[in-house]
């Protein structure tokens, strides 16, 4: 395993008396993991852990979670600083790459991107065959997984220059296609990427622009997209990442491996918090309700709760909540809407939560889909493009996890084993005697 080290090693004995010797590995921050690559050839055992919550699929230099302290950090630099201090090209950069990029590469590497944005023309005809009321994350699958027609000369999974070329061209295209499924959902024109715009302004540009008339960038909105994108970017070995390098690992394309992807993100389970919590907001209905929901909350016979509080990970706070509800609190005041009634509604939840000892003591704080689902409904994106917008962010964290799998020599195809509860071996019965 690159980056890690045997520290020692755990001694466990079965009931028959033997003893069996497993390494002890650690990474370079973290706690230390036990390597069971050998259990079974050395006792005949398996482990069970159903959701491998407590399993490390891989070694990753990427990304660092300490979901009991709130950390979140990229190439050991937090999120919280990214966040604030650099933008979303810095962040792929980082990603991709391993370390900050200086101007020159910056420059470079935004220039790449830039000028890879734009699709082939004959998608179009693609998009035309779904119907119009398709969901905007069925056409993402679809859209995605076929872009391997369209780019031959960059499926090649053993030639590095072909692997960067078709992260480049994921990590570019995605919004021009995000775009291109909203506004083929809405019936409107599709709208051609702008070389002089940056990566957020030219989503937002595609989005929301018509032809009829030019479109007015606020750079706080452009700057809020960028700081949504940068909070998303990656989270470890979460399951859409999984499924990633899983399809990765078979051999496959990258187009088809991130395809595979959205698909997993695609689930309310995964990708779908902020759509729940606005979901939730409706359900509240107006501000006078807000304490006979949180009294709900708090009543554990009552099936109802908060979406958009606590998360599964951090046990603690979200690192990437504290940046976003700045940025959620500078765009309701760009658009001059604080006074709307969900958002207002949204306000008293965040203040009640923020100062109830019931939350505190639960560490019930406001997550990062809390913000990003209120940031998303001001700015007027249909709940349906929320998961979409998810998708365009993480796409560098699933190409630069599957890049690092690529790389690593040690890299197998993912085979999980199962615990089998079906029925022992039988007769065959013939099918007059049944």
């Amino acid at each position: 395993m690159s980056g890690s080290k045997v520290s020692g090693s755990v001694n466990f004995t079965e009931e028959n008396g033997e003893t069996t010797s497993l390494p002890l590995v650690s990474g370079s921050v973290g706690p230390q993991v036990i390597d069971i690559r050998k259990l079974y050839a050395q006792t005949g055992h398996f482990t069970y852990d159903p959701g491998f919550t407590s399993t490390a699929s891989c070694d990753s230099a990427i990304t660092y979670i300490d979901g009991d302290e709130g950390v979140l950090m990229h190439r050991g630099y937090k999120i919280e600083e990214l966040a604030s201090e650099s933008d979303f090209m810095d962040v792929c950069y980082l990603l991709l790459k391993g370390e900050l990029p200086n101007a020159e590469e910056k420059d470079k590497f935004t220039h790449d991107i830039t000028y890879h944005t734009m699709v082939h023309e004959q998608l179009i005809q693609l998009f035309r065959g779904f119907r119009r009321d398709a969901h905007p994350m069925a056409i993402m699958v679809g859209v995605v997984g076929a872009l391997s027609a369209f780019y031959h000369d960059s499926t090649d999974i053993t030639d590095a220059h072909q692997r960067m070329v078709a992260s480049y061209r994921l990590i570019a295209k995605m919004p021009t296609i995000a775009a291109m499924a909203y506004k083929y959902s809405v019936g409107q024109p599709f709208i051609y990427p702008k070389n002089d715009l940056s990566y957020a302004e030219n989503f937002l540009h595609m989005t929301f622009s018509v032809p009829a008339e030019n479109y007015k960038m606020s750079p706080t909105i452009a700057r809020a997209m960028d700081r949504i994108f940068i909070l998303h970017a990656d989270h470890e070995q979460n399951a859409s990442t999984s499924t990633v390098r899983l399809a990765g690992s078979s051999g496959a394309n990258p187009f088809a491996c991130i395809a595979a992807g959205i698909a997993c993100l695609w689930g309310p389970a995964h990708g779908g918090a902020n759509e729940a919590v606005l979901a939730m907001l409706e359900e509240i209905g107006t501000v006078d309700r807000v304490q006979e929901f949180i009294a709900k909350a708090k009543d554990k016979s009552d099936p109802f709760r908060l979406m958009g509080f606590g998360h599964r990970v951090y046990k603690n706070y979200d690192p990437r909540a504290k940046v976003m509800a700045e940025t959620c609190h500078e765009v309701l005041e760009e658009l001059g809407m604080k006074d709307e009634p969900m958002l207002k509604l949204a306000m008293e939840l965040e203040r009640i939560a923020l100062e109830d000892e019931y939350f505190i003591e639960k560490k019930l704080f406001p997550n990062v889909d809390f913000y990003s689902g209120i940031i998303l409904k001001a700015l007027g994106f249909p709940t349906s493009m929320f998961t979409v917008l998810f998708a365009v962010a993480r796409t560098v964290g699933w190409v630069a996890q599957w890049n690092e799998m690529m790389e690593d020599p040690g890299q197998k195809i993912g085979r999980p084993r199962q615990l089998y509860t079906g029925p022992a071996e039988r007769p065959f019965v013939p099918l007059n005697k049944r």
